[in-house]
C-alpha cells in the first residue's frame, strides 16, 4: 500500500497510475468547458424567467396598492356623506385656475379657501404608507415621497424650500376630475362619490400611460415599463417614468407591451390593454373646457383612459 503527500493510501492499482503521472485530481480542460457551457445555458433559460416573475410582483403588488386606494376614498365617502375628497389636479388660484394632470399628489396652492392642496390631508390616516401611492413598477420613487404624505398641508421641498412646492406621483387619480375627451365626447367626469352621478364615470385610479408629455414631447410615457424603455429623470417635484417614442397613433398604442390596471367604485380593480383606451387631456379652461393646446410648453399632454371607466 503506497500513501501520497497528503496521507492518502491508494493501491497497487494506485500505484501504477502514480508512476505513470495518471492520478487525476482535478477536472480536464473539456470537462471544465461543458460544464460552463451547461451553466450558461441554465442561465439563458431562468435569468427571462426570473424577469417575468419579479415583472408579476410588481404586477401584484400594483394591483393591491390600487384596491389599498380604492378602498381608502370610499371608506372616506363612507365617513363623509357619501362624498369623495376634492381633486387636488389643479393649479392656480380664485378665478384663475385650471385642471392639470391628474397624478398630483400636492399642488402649488389650493385653489380657493375650503379645498386642502394636499391629498394626504384627506387620506393620510386611511394610508399611512406612502409606498401605496407609487406604481411598483416605476422606476423610481420620489424621494421625498413619504416626508411629504406625512406633512400634508405643511409640506415644503427641502431643496427648494422658497417656494411651497408640488408632487406628482406615478398613479392618475380621478375622483372628482374633469378633463376633455375631445369635441366628440365631451367631458370625462370622475365619480364625486359611490352612488356616481348619471353623467360621471366610476373611474377611481389607473396607472399612468400618456403620450406628448412637456418633459416627454413626441413620446409615450407611462409607469409600466415598456420593451427597449428608457428613463424620463424626475425632477424636484415630479417622478420618474419610462418612456418609448412614437407618433401618438392607435398603431403605436398596439405595440406598448404593457399591462396597466385601473381602480373602480364597485372596489375591483382589473387590467387594460392600451389599445382599449380613450384620450383624455388636461382642461385649460374649466368654463368653457377647452384643454391644453398639445404645443404648450408645459402641455401634460395626453392620458389615457381605460373605456370602461368612462361612463
Amino acid at each position: 500500500m503506497t500513501t501520497n503527500a497528503h496521507g492518502k493510501r491508494f493501491g497497487s492499482h494506485g500505484r501504477r497510475l502514480a508512476r505513470r503521472g495518471e492520478l487525476r485530481t482535478g477536472f480536464t480542460l473539456i470537462e471544465l468547458l461543458v460544464v460552463v457551457g451547461l451553466v450558461s445555458i441554465l442561465t439563458a433559460i431562468l435569468v427571462p424567467a426570473l424577469g417575468k416573475v419579479r415583472q408579476q410582483a410588481r404586477h401584484v403588488i400594483g394591483i393591491g396598492n390600487m384596491r389599498q386606494i380604492v378602498t381608502s376614498v370610499n371608506s372616506f365617502a363612507d365617513d363623509n356623506r357619501g362624498r369623495y375628497p376634492p381633486s387636488v389636479a389643479t393649479i392656480g388660484y380664485g378665478d384663475n385656475w385650471n385642471w392639470h394632470e391628474p397624478t398630483f399628489l400636492t399642488t402649488y396652492t389650493k385653489r380657493s379657501v375650503t379645498p386642502f392642496r394636499s391629498l394626504s390631508t384627506y387620506l393620510h390616516s386611511y394610508i399611512p404608507d406612502a409606498d401605496a401611492m407609487v406604481c411598483p413598477s416605476a422606476p423610481l420613487k420620489h424621494k421625498y415621497l413619504q416626508e411629504a404624505w406625512d406633512a400634508g398641508e405643511t409640506w415644503v421641498n427641502p431643496e427648494i424650500p422658497v417656494l411651497t412646492n408640488a408632487l406628482l406621483g406615478t398613479y392618475c387619480l380621478y375622483w372628482n376630475y374633469t378633463g376633455s375627451l375631445g369635441e366628440d365626447m365631451g367631458l370625462f367626469r370622475g365619480p364625486k362619490g359611490p352612488a356616481r352621478g348619471p353623467r360621471e364615470g366610476s373611474l377611481l385610479v389607473t396607472d399612468y400611460i400618456g403620450y406628448d408629455h412637456s418633459r416627454n414631447p413626441d413620446a409615450f410615457g407611462s409607469c409600466e415599463r415598456f420593451s427597449h424603455a428608457g428613463i424620463v429623470e424626475g425632477t424636484d417635484i415630479s417622478s420618474a417614468f419610462w418612456s418609448h417614442p412614437g407618433d401618438g397613433v392607435p398603431e403605436d398604442l398596439a405595440k406598448l407591451d404593457i399591462q396597466p390596471s385601473a381602480g373602480y367604485v364597485d372596489g375591483h380593480v382589473e387590467s387594460f390593454t392600451p389599445v382599449d383606451t380613450v384620450p383624455m387631456r388636461a382642461i385649460l379652461r374649466p368654463a368653457t373646457g377647452e384643454p391644453y393646446d398639445d404645443d404648450a410648453d408645459y402641455s401634460p399632454g395626453i392620458f389615457f383612459l381605460p373605456r370602461a371607466g368612462i361612463r
